[in-house]
C-alpha cells in the first residue's frame, strides 16, 4: 500500500509493507504516482539501482533520489520495484518505460527526496512505514 500526505507546497510519499523492503518498494510507487498514474506505465525495461547509507532513513532518501535520477536521465517512468536490503546497502530494480507525454500525462516534476518528515518505522509487527517529503 502507498499514499501521499499533505505538506505545504511539496508532497509527502509513504510506503507501507509487511517488510521493510516492501515499504521501500511502495514508497517508490508513491513517488511515481506524484508524476503519473502507475497503472498506466508498462514494465518494458528494467534498470538496477544500488545505494548505501548509514541508516534506514538516509537509505530511503538515497533510494528515492536514485530513482528520480534514473527517471530524469533515462526519460522514463517506473511502475514496478524490487528492493533487497543487505545491511547498509540497498540493491534494487525499477521496471518501466520511456515517458509518453500523451499517454502518461505527467503532472509535475519531482526534483528530489528531502529529509523532511523522513521516517522508517515498524509501526507494529509486520507493518513497516517508509516516508518522506519530495520537492516538486
Amino acid at each position: 500500500m502507498w499514499s501521499h500526505f499533505h505538506h505545504g507546497a511539496d508532497i509527502g510519499v509513504r510506503g507501507i509493507g509487511k517488510t521493510l523492503e516492501q515499504a521501500f518498494e511502495e514508497a517508490a510507487v508513491a513517488l511515481t504516482a506524484v508524476i503519473a498514474e502507475p497503472s498506466e506505465i508498462r514494465c518494458l525495461e528494467t534498470c538496477e539501482v544500488r545505494c548505501e547509507a548509514p541508516d534506514r532513513e538516509l537509505l530511503l532518501a538515497d533510494w528515492l533520489n536514485a530513482l528520480i535520477y534514473e527517471m530524469a536521465t533515462r526519460h522514463m517512468l517506473f511502475c514496478r520495484f524490487k528492493v533487497e536490503l543487505q545491511g547498509s546497502q540497498l540493491l534494487g530494480s525499477a521496471c518501466g518505460e520511456v515517458v509518453d507525454i500523451a499517454r502518461h500525462r505527467p503532472a509535475i516534476e519531482v526534483k528530489g527526496a528531502t529529509y523532511t518528515e523522513l521516517a522508517v518505522h515498524e509501526d507494529r509487527p509486520g507493518e513497516w512505514r517508509a516516508q518522506c517529503v519530495v520537492d516538486v
